[in-house]
């Protein structure tokens, strides 16, 4: 499985930022896991982002999943509803 380390702060100023190390992977066969350990900050925006970019990778059969969500990620995905569509509540229990 490709592992992709997100950035500390997913606030809507880095969304740019976000975007640009998203995008090379849209493509890329096999699992992708987004590792969120590192993120304290997140606005809407930035949980929005990484929703579009596992529907469109699920899209083409490709497979991506939060792992290791800090508890800043974890939370904000809950609180939008997002926590299963990231796999967010699996990460929380490895």
């Amino acid at each position: 499985m490709y592992q992709i380390p997100l950035q500390a702060d997913l606030g809507i100023e880095c969304l740019a930022e976000l975007q640009a190390a998203l995008q090379p992977h849209l493509d890329t066969d096999g699992p992708l896991a987004l590792s969120g350990d590192q993120v304290q900050r997140v606005h809407a925006a930035g949980l929005q982002l990484l929703h579009a970019f596992v529907r469109d990778r699920a899209a083409c059969g490709r497979q991506t999943t939060v792992t290791a969500a800090s508890p800043t990620l974890a939370e904000a995905a809950r609180q939008l509803a997002l926590a299963a569509s990231l796999g967010v509540d699996a990460a929380a229990q490895s």
